[in-house]
């Protein structure tokens, strides 16, 4: 099973660790294009019109002018530098040792800057985003989709694909369509259903969790998953077609899913 996940807006820096090590991440045949868009990131971030470029507010100011040292500062775990709801709902902290390596092998974070990461390869916080247009790269999906493909193909082999990706990130790679189901959720209140975005990142936080917590077998089939995500919720599959992944459909129930 692969499980895909966004990676988070906000970041957690680490207070202490090694620097950045390009070498260490998964994916390997992706090092010299994440030099590329690390190199092109830090020069733009030293500009004075950065912040317009990289789509960020004043307010976010000192996560710019971190990306100009990236190489230099302290790296920490995925898991741990990437947070918000959806990480905060999967809780790795809080998980088995068992269950943590099961996440670390599972689980594969889409990135504008590092193209996709392994939940244990150690990153440091940064600040870009996969709709940013970078100087001397040009548009990060497009740039990206290119390189990805290769790479996550191999890795996704005949595995099962839970896409929990935001459509900022799920068009710069897709899976084979019969083995890749995309996770949407729905409220359903009176009988009308409505997209629920910010209970959407956290109910698919909760189900990445609850997959990779759950006893039995991992799911091998969008039919699997439908089962196993039944579990928890009121859930519907909606079967792949030629070019389309399948949709498992979470379906909220009046007040269900929300945070307190």
């Amino acid at each position: 099973m692969l499980i895909l996940l966004p990676p988070s807006e906000g970041k957690t820096a680490a207070g202490k660790g090694r620097p950045l090590d390009l070498t260490s991440l998964a994916f390997p045949e992706l090092t010299d294009a994440r030099a590329e868009v690390l190199g092109a990131l830090s020069k733009i971030s030293a500009h004075d019109d950065a912040k317009t470029v990289l789509k960020v507010g004043e307010s976010l100011a000192h996560e710019v002018s971190r990306n100009i040292i990236l190489h230099e500062l302290p790296a920490a775990p995925a898991h741990s530098v990437y947070s918000g709801v959806l990480y905060d709902a999967l809780g790795y902290r809080t998980m088995t040792p068992t269950q943590k390596r099961k996440a670390d092998a599972a689980v594969v974070v889409v990135s504008a800057l590092w193209g996709a990461v392994g939940f244990a390869d150690a990153l440091p916080a940064y600040r870009l985003s996969m709709s940013v247009d970078l100087p001397g790269v040009g548009k990060l999906a497009a740039f990206w989709r290119e390189r990805l493909t290769p790479a996550l193909d191999e890795r996704a082999g005949e595995s099962l694909i839970v896409d929990c990706r935001s459509s900022t990130y799920s068009g710069v790679w897709s899976g084979q369509p019969e083995r890749t189901v995309a996770v949407n959720v729905f409220q359903e209140r009176n009988g009308q259903r409505t997209v629920v975005s910010h209970f959407a990142k956290h109910t698919r936080g909760e189900l990445a969790r609850h997959l990779l917590t759950r006893r039995g077998k991992q799911p091998a089939t969008p039919r699997d998953l439908l089962r196993a995500a039944s579990e928890r919720w009121t859930c519907e599959l909606v079967p792949a077609g030629p070019r389309k992944a399948a949709q498992l459909n979470i379906v909220l129930q009046g007040g269900e899913g929300r945070l307190t």
